[in-house]
């Protein structure tokens, strides 16, 4: 394991495996049956990894996935997040894996990014100033930065590889690439999942801007939902107590991060900056309160 001096977990290996497949924040592991998905400590911003890590924000993340899968109800690829309960070849990093893993199923993932917006902002918002569309969606007149939409729209993507950026399809696109049929359960299932979730979020403090969902298929064809599921990383999170329309209030996500990098102007292009102390610090402490607003639990 690489941890970098903050004690950030930055890569992740485990004696007598090979090395994992990684991806901008997770590395997975083969383990034959079923994939170990570790959530390290690294933190991207405009499809760049930055040379620094977020201490415990990888646990953070994990942790917020797991209060997901369990309160959403959906099938979904977990098999246990209980380090005790992990194959013998894992034994020797059960430390390190703790709270920040999950055993999953391999489930056949859906090549598509399916993106829920409840509240125009962002990309969404941008579009909208310029053509009155959002992902080709045609709009009522009168929308401000930040504001409800009246309905919760399905705006997916392609899923781009490391480095590169996801581009924004259509819905006939979707139905393009993976069927009527499939595109259909896709844009309703999330939908709903952001729709119950919301509305959990609501009640604690949190609006739910946006955010995204992977999908895989099982075994006989059916929806699973996998990966990350609505954290910070995937999610745009606004504390209700600063909200106001016409302009973006503060986030409880590494919009933090962002703003600090636009800041300094940088190009958004590889290799990034090291983020300063404090700024490592402060994005901690946002991670740390989106876990513990919505989850109710203190972060341990």
């Amino acid at each position: 394991m690489t941890y970098d001096k903050n004690h950030a977990l930055l890569e992740t290996s485990i004696p007598g495996l090979p090395p994992p497949k990684s991806g901008k924040v997770r590395d997975v592991f083969d383990l034959g049956e079923n994939l170990l998905m570790v959530v390290t400590d690294r933190i991207s911003a405009f499809d760049v990894i930055l040379p620094c890590g977020v201490p415990d924000k990888g646990k953070v993340l994990n942790m917020i996935s797991l209060f997901w899968l369990d309160f959403l109800g959906m099938k979904n690829h977990l098999v246990t997040a209980d380090v005790n309960e992990y194959p013998e070849i894992l034994s020797s990093v059960k430390e390190d894996l703790k709270g920040r893993s999950m055993l999953v199923k391999k489930v056949n993932m859906v090549e598509v990014e399916c993106i829920a917006r409840g509240y125009l902002t962002g990309s969404g918002w941008k579009e909208y100033q310029k053509s009155g569309t959002v992902n080709s969606i045609k709009l009522r007149e009168g929308y401000q930065n930040a504001s409800k939409l009246d309905e919760v729209l399905f705006t997916p993507t392609t899923k781009a590889a490391i480095g590169d950026h996801d581009e924004a399809i259509n819905y006939a696109q979707t139905e393009a690439l993976v069927g009527a049929e499939t595109a259909r359960l896709l844009k309703d299932t999330t939908i709903s999942l952001y729709s119950k979730a919301a509305d959990y979020a609501r009640q604690h403090g949190i609006i739910i801007a946006d955010t995204k969902f992977e999908f895989g298929k099982d075994e006989d064809g059916s929806l699973i939902l996998a990966d990350e599921v609505l954290t910070p990383d995937s999610s745009r999170f606004w504390p209700e107590s600063s909200y106001a329309v016409g302009s973006n209030p503060p986030s409880l996500d590494k919009q933090f991060v962002r703003d600090w990098l636009d800041s300094i102007n940088f190009n958004r292009q590889p290799p990034g900056p090291v983020l300063p102390d404090d700024v490592i610090s402060k994005t901690r402490e946002i991670y740390i309160k989106a876990y513990e607003d919505l989850s109710g639990s203190k972060f341990e």
